[in-house]
């Protein structure tokens, strides 16, 4: 069980699952569901200051590098044109349901980087994210639970 536990807190700290799959895979593994949504959802929201820290002292760094500058550039579009709209009008609340829609692509690693290409303050962003990852951790709790109850 606490093999479990790890490995669904490291998927949720994973940009290939964030929570919506560490809370799955826990579940389905037999931990407590309580248990596994507050640590999943804990470890996706310490996804925003790693993020930020990465953002802000290593990226300018690495930014050297055609390679990576590149892939910045390509990252930093994508990023802007599929929440950029939706940010700019809504700003705080538009970072809120970028970040809660439970679809690859939505999550705390694109809110963060909108965000930081936004400039929004770090404390607004992060609440922001953090209200977000909730909301879409208890979405795929929720139906997690319902999916494990109807196959019983």
């Amino acid at each position: 069980m606490h093999i479990d536990l790890l490995i669904a807190a490291l998927w949720s700290l994973s940009p290939f699952g964030e929570a919506k799959v560490g809370i799955p895979y826990g579940m389905y593994q037999g931990v407590n569901e309580y248990l596994v949504f507050v640590v999943c959802f804990g470890a996706n929201v310490l996804v925003f200051p790693m993020m930020m820290f990465f953002l802000e002292y290593i990226n300018r760094h690495l930014i050297k590098w055609r390679f990576y500058k590149k892939s910045a550039v390509f990252v930093g579009q994508r990023a802007k044109k599929g929440s950029g709209k939706k940010i700019q009008r809504f700003g705080f609340l538009g970072i809120v349901l970028f970040v809660m829609i439970p679809l690859p692509g939505t999550g705390v690693y694109a809110g963060s980087i909108a965000a930081y290409l936004f400039k929004m303050k770090k404390r607004e962003a992060f609440a922001a994210n953090t209200i977000g990852i909730f909301f879409s951790s208890v979405i795929i709790w929720v139906a997690t639970l319902l999916s494990m109850e109807g196959g019983t």
